[in-house]
């Protein structure tokens, strides 16, 4: 299959999932995610912010603000298909931009540069187990993941992982994947 095809399928799946059962599987993602040495560990956190059937990320954001780590999301420029980080301390100094994602409002965030985010956690539709993963198609994470050398892991529910995603010499793999049964690889 292509990425194309990977990419219908598991949105087709994650449609499929009831509410109960997303914030259900959301919720153990998150149990284990806390209990992990790299996320003590962390002082900054980059995520994104969750859109529709992905692994919700505002719970997460809310613990690590209890816990004083910053957190910092992308914020991308479709026009040169890169991205950078910005500090956000609030859910005010987000705004909908294309594609319905929000993202930081640049007059009121900073931005962070790679070597100070401790753990990235990087979106992706689907993962195999060696960590490789289908993103959205815009490469953003893929181009930052070049400059980006500490620890990556990504959140998926158990239905994105597969046995295999095409990949290519300059893709970047995370570390680790958590899905509601634990950690993949």
């Amino acid at each position: 299959m292509d990425k194309n095809n990977f990419r219908t399928l598991i949105k087709k799946k994650l449609a499929e999932m009831d509410e109960a059962t997303y914030f259900k599987y959301s919720a153990a993602i998150h149990k284990q995610l806390f209990t992990l040495k790299i996320w003590e560990e962390a002082n900054t956190i980059a995520v994104t912010i969750s859109n529709e059937r992905e692994v919700n990320t505002t719970a997460i954001i809310e613990k690590a603000w209890k816990a004083k780590k910053r957190i910092v999301v992308p914020k991308c420029d479709p026009s040169t298909k890169t991205m950078e980080f910005r500090e956000i301390t609030s859910f005010d100094q987000l705004e909908r931009v294309f594609f319905g994602l929000l993202e930081p409002k640049v007059q009121e965030t900073e931005k962070v540069s790679p070597n100070e985010i401790d753990l990235m956690i990087v979106p992706g539709i689907c993962y195999d187990r060696r960590g490789f993963r289908i993103g959205y198609g815009g490469g953003y994470f893929d181009r930052y993941l070049t400059q980006y050398h500490n620890h990556t892991l990504s959140i998926a529910f158990s239905c994105q992982i597969v046995e295999s995603v095409p990949s290519e010499r300059h893709d970047i793999p995370v570390t680790t994947i958590i899905t509601e049964h634990g950690a993949v690889n």
